[in-house]
């Protein structure tokens, strides 16, 4: 009996054992299945894709807003003022137009650091582009001129080195000109009537649906994840605090060197590099300037006032450097490079008026 007792003892103990055994194995069998599911869900992520997928309902939520498909203008104006913006007619020497300086198969500038006025004068700035100037609260670097009809009064003096007494005589002794503007205008070629069909004609010039657009629309895979990723890297690090709304700039005014010195590092000190302080003469608005727009800025180097920037990563790690105070990752830099040039809009198509 003691034997038998003894046996059953040891039996029941086997059994136990096997029990636990079991239940340890199927511990450790559930806890590997949830960290399997979890990594599956969870992907480990590098640096560059911490930041979860941008998934945007609305492109009013966003600080950048497209630029509309299409404008509604006279056509006829709008035809005229191109002819009047090709024209070498307006300037002195009769060598160089508003086209001389604002290519349209360049990006609405001249890629050089100095344009060539009237006379081969020199500009004291560089050129920004005429293209979705429309879209911009004031003109000129120092936003000299608070419409698009002013810096049109204004250009034909300093950068066509004329005036218009001398311009409407000669555009008077075309036929052709003289028959258009009758057909638009009941007093014929007049100084506001040159100066407003150039403007509408410069307000035509939109270069809707880029990329980057259509993708605030709804289209996520008009943009590469390595663009998406600059798009990211230009927000986290403050760029579009400045850059924003439809012309992604041009709507406001920035001192250039919030926190460095930007012109005691590059030296050689202009008078235009006073910025807006040429126009108001406040000490507050010393080396302040209108924020240019990003629009198409990938085709439109070089960049900044003084065009001193050849290229969008020099210019984005000066941006850094002067307006951030802080140093910029060159993989960020190069991402937020990729975004920008997602910026490049469509040609103009004037048919469309």
């Amino acid at each position: 009996m003691r034997l038998d007792s003894l046996d059953r003892l040891l039996q029941i103990i086997r059994v136990r054992r096997s029990r636990r055994w079991i239940t340890v194995l199927g511990l450790i069998g559930t806890a590997i299945l949830i960290a399997l599911f979890w990594q599956r869900l969870h992907p480990a992520q590098s640096p560059l894709s911490a930041l979860p997928e941008i998934t945007i309902s609305r492109s009013q939520n966003e600080p950048i807003q497209p630029i509309p498909l299409q404008v509604t203008l006279n056509a006829n104006k709008v035809q005229l003022g191109a002819k009047l913006f090709g024209d070498t007619l307006l300037s002195m020497d009769r060598q160089v137009s508003c086209l001389s300086c604002h290519r349209l198969d360049q990006g609405g500038v001249d890629r050089q650091a100095r344009s060539r006025g009237a006379n081969r004068v020199q500009t004291k700035v560089n050129t920004p582009t005429v293209l979705n100037v429309a879209y911009n609260f004031r003109f000129s670097w120092n936003g000299k001129f608070e419409t698009l009809e002013a810096q049109i009064e204004g250009l034909a003096q300093t950068v066509m080195g004329n005036s218009w007494e001398q311009v409407i005589p000669r555009l008077q002794q075309v036929p052709e000109y003289v028959q258009q503007f009758k057909a638009i205008y009941s007093d014929g070629i007049t100084v506001p009537n040159v100066i407003d069909a150039i403007a509408d004609y410069e307000r035509s010039l939109i270069t809707p649906n880029s990329r980057f657009d259509q993708f605030l629309r709804g289209n996520y895979t008009a943009l590469t994840v390595e663009e998406k990723e600059g798009y990211r890297w230009f927000k986290s690090y403050g760029c579009v605090g400045c850059h924003q709304g439809m012309n992604v700039g041009g709507n406001l005014f920035q001192k250039f060197g919030m926190l460095g010195n930007y012109f005691a590092d590059r030296g050689n000190l202009t008078r235009a590099d006073y910025g807006r302080y040429n126009v108001t003469g406040s000490e507050n608005d010393r080396y302040v300037f209108r924020v240019p727009s990003l629009r198409n800025v990938a085709i439109t180097p070089p960049y900044f006032h003084d065009g001193s920037a050849q290229t969008l990563e020099q210019a984005i790690n000066t941006m850094a450097q002067y307006q951030l105070g802080r140093p910029l990752d060159q993989e960020h830099a190069r991402r937020i490079a990729q975004f920008l040039n997602t910026l490049t809009g469509e040609g103009v198509d004037h048919e469309s008026f």
